[in-house]
């Protein structure tokens, strides 16, 4: 008999279901604090959560049976994943079930921005009749922009076009033909909010994207235009988007979802001109039943087969498998950090080839190795062997696995080649001493680096004084040069420079580096 604990509310119908599984048994115990739930989880092979249990190391560690957590929903920030790795317990969430109703959200706080829907309650509650105050506009043949092209992101845009506007979209992560199938076009973040009419967020807030949308932003938007975020709070600068809302700079904001939640004494609740809702996103009775039934099933079907759907951190080879390809899946992950780090645009299709030795283990945990590497830091849930290849679909980018016995100069290789759009980058590595990690070839460019740390990656033209150049604005900066390594190639006057520093570089002086007439590109990458 198989236990599971449900310590968050669950819909009626994720209940029944798990009621009727036979070896199952249930038990139900709600609003438990670290303690409480410390002295009762070692009974239990499974705990089904939603946003309020807190499942810290402490649980973890208390949990001596504990196989399984299922999240219902997508946010897993209260559970401690690594700890759960560590011990060998599964986490997994629904990251589809409330998709819907989320992306619903966004267009009806859309419709009521355009016709000042909660003015117009407001003015009838208090005795007016303000028919010509509260003059609306039509979103038909209006620019819907949306930042995030995610499942959310691409249901609200089918609303769009449903709705006969015109519908643009930010997202450096997803392949070029995702937008083209669905009919959607793929514009810069510049251009998205120049554009828009109405700009929604729907993309998960990671610190690349904290304050994504902030005062730069939002003085280039159209006065009339309106933002819209039921994503998550702190996308938007609240801050800059006062001023912003308070000068005309733009005409109108709904949210959802806030720097802090509730979001007392918040100088946006002085506005008229915003349009608030306390975090409903979810909160549909068909995503609360979608979410529940969901995770309901994911957890049987794991207890009964060992199957684990959407499990964020749950490896797909055996423990001698992975044993073998340890180093060579580290080497691969680093690469394909290497390579997300060169690529200027959208990664549509990756190869991983291994050559030699590398050709002796099993080729997708090290390709979803390098998968893990593009990936990582892009997204609010952690990348893993579980997840990688879905995401990597999900985003358009196809995965080309090779192997061969035969390589040149090195007992074993591994070639990683990106494909993105008109550019092409291709990266090789090998192992020093079967464990020491080395990048030796960039493109054209035959280079042996120590791939750890900050890397700078410049192309300049070979000839002499460049790399005093370059030394000299690093050692202006207080920059440490810890190795620097150069290659050329073959019948060009181009070279190719990576050096490790001691601290990353900002923007500034990496603009810096670039105005040194002989210096063409100068990327940094943080390993």
């Amino acid at each position: 008999m198989k236990k599971i604990l449900i310590s968050d509310k669950l819909a009626e119908a994720g209940i029944n279901y798990l009621n009727e599984q036979p070896g199952i048994q249930i038990h139900i115990e709600t609003g438990l604090n670290e303690e409480q739930l410390c002295s009762i989880i070692g009974d239990y092979d499974a705990l089904l959560i939603r946003s309020d249990t807190q499942v810290t190391k402490k649980v973890l560690q208390a949990a001596k049976h504990l196989k399984l957590i299922g999240r219902a929903g997508i946010g897993v920030d209260n559970v401690d994943i690594p700890a759960a790795t560590e011990l060998g317990i599964i986490v997994m969430n629904t990251p589809d079930a409330n998709a819907t109703t989320t992306a619903e959200l966004a267009v009806a706080h859309m419709m009521s921005l355009s016709r000042h829907l909660p003015k117009a309650d407001r003015s009838i509650r208090a005795g007016k009749w303000e028919r010509s105050k509260l003059m609306g506009s039509e979103i038909a043949h209006k620019t819907l922009a949306i930042l995030g092209f995610g499942t959310i992101g691409r249901i609200v845009s089918q609303r769009g076009l449903g709705l006969k506007m015109q519908v643009i979209a930010y997202d450096p992560f997803v392949a070029p033909e995702i937008f083209a199938d669905l009919g959607v076009e793929s514009v810069s973040l510049e251009e998205l909010v120049t554009r828009a009419d109405y700009l929604t967020l729907h993309c998960p807030l990671i610190e690349k994207t904290r304050n994504i949308i902030g005062s730069a932003q939002l003085a280039t938007m159209k006065k009339e235009a309106m933002i819209i975020n039921c994503a998550r709070g702190g996308l938007i600068d609240e801050a800059a988007l006062y001023e912003a809302l308070k000068n005309g700079q733009i005409a109108g904001a709904a949210l959802d979802v806030y720097e802090n939640e509730p979001p007392a004494n918040s100088p946006l609740l002085e506005l008229d001109n915003i349009v608030f809702t306390p975090h409903l996103g979810a909160s549909t009775s068909e995503a609360q039943v979608a979410v529940s039934v969901e995770i309901a099933r994911q957890a049987v079907t794991f207890l009964k087969t060992g199957e684990a759907v959407n499990a964020l951190n749950l490896p797909r080879v055996s423990a001698e498998e992975l044993k073998k390809s340890r180093e060579f899946m580290t080497l691969a992950n680093i690469l394909g950090k290497v390579l997300v780090g060169l690529a200027t645009k959208p990664i549509e299709k990756i190869e991983v080839a291994l050559m030699g030795r590398a050709a002796e283990v099993e080729v997708r945990p090290v390709s979803v190795a390098a998968l893990i590497g593009v990936l990582s830091g892009q997204f609010s849930t952690p990348v893993n062997r579980v997840n990688a290849e879905n995401i990597a679909k999900r985003q358009g980018i196809v995965l080309v696995e090779s192997k061969t016995e035969e390589t040149q100069d090195y007992l074993s290789l591994i070639k990683v080649t990106g494909h993105c759009g008109d550019q092409t980058i291709t990266l090789a590595g090998t192992l020093l001493g079967g464990c020491h990690p080395r990048l030796v070839c960039i493109d054209q460019f035959d280079i042996e680096v120590v791939p750890e740390g900050t890397l700078l990656v410049t192309q300049h033209d070979d000839k002499p004084g460049v790399i005093s150049a370059i030394s000299s604005v690093l050692g202006n900066a207080n920059i440490n040069i810890s190795r620097m390594q150069v290659g050329t190639a073959d019948e060009q006057q181009r070279a190719m420079a990576v050096i490790s520093v001691s601290e990353p570089l900002t923007d500034d002086l990496l603009q810096q580096l670039c105005l040194i007439p002989a210096v063409h590109k100068a990327i940094q990458i943080n390993l």
